[in-house]
């Protein structure tokens, strides 16, 4: 590890390590929808005090992680079938003003050619481990909001992340894979390419619908 990374990880304050430690152990399925976060037990795992945690906690809450339970017990979310559809409904239309914003831009060819990089690695990530392949596919979904240049349709992205994810993971590997097929991708990037607003805004509003429908069937 070089001193840079040792640095940078450094200026992580014990929230922010506790914040990212839970919300990994959410989004990969490690504490699963409906589990109990035990304060006592989860501050020794994590070796910080338990007001530390309860900050971390607040964090999680506000992310959509985790929900309160009876008698004010934090609980990792479960997602029902409406809520799942309802987040691929607001991330459809988040991605779709990114495409169409896209088709318009003067600078198209090389937003298209970075889009092709990103599917190649999720295509060369079709081999691996799910994790990679999840990894992968996020990465173009948040790429292509970036590359619009609009802050705030980026961070509303951003916001909906962790959830995207504990909807993918908890729904089996044989529900996760089928949304990573790179023909549906690549049938994005073209339409983007092709330099038409809507039918770019239509391609990727159908991919989500479809990808709700797989994750809820």
């Amino acid at each position: 590890m070089s001193e840079s990374s040792i640095l940078g990880l450094q200026r992580l304050t014990l929230r922010e390590q506790a914040v990212d430690a839970l919300r990994g152990a959410i989004v990969s399925g490690e504490l699963p929808p409906g589990s109990h976060v035990s304060e006592v037990e989860m501050a020794t795992r994590l070796q910080i005090s338990r007001g530390t945690l309860r900050e971390a906690m607040r964090s999680l809450q506000i992310e959509g992680l985790l929900t309160a339970g009876p008698r004010g017990r934090l609980l990792v979310r479960h997602m029902t079938d409406r809520q799942v559809r309802d987040l691929f409904a607001v991330r459809g239309a988040l991605e779709a003003m990114a495409a169409r914003e896209l088709t318009m831009r003067e600078d198209r060819t090389a937003i298209v050619e970075t889009l092709r990089a990103a599917v190649a690695r999720l295509d060369a990530a079709g081999s691996g481990a799910v994790e990679a392949r999840l990894t992968a596919d996020m990465d173009f979904h948040r790429e292509m909001c970036r590359l619009t240049g609009n802050e705030t349709l980026l961070q509303a992205w951003t916001a909906l992340e962790s959830s995207i994810q504990m909807s993918v993971t908890n729904s089996g590997i044989d529900r996760a894979v089928q949304n990573m097929d790179v023909a549906r991708h690549v049938a994005i990037v073209d339409a983007i390419a092709a330099g038409d607003p809507a039918q770019a805004g239509a391609t990727v509003e159908e991919h989500m619908q479809h990808a709700a429908e797989v994750l809820t069937s």
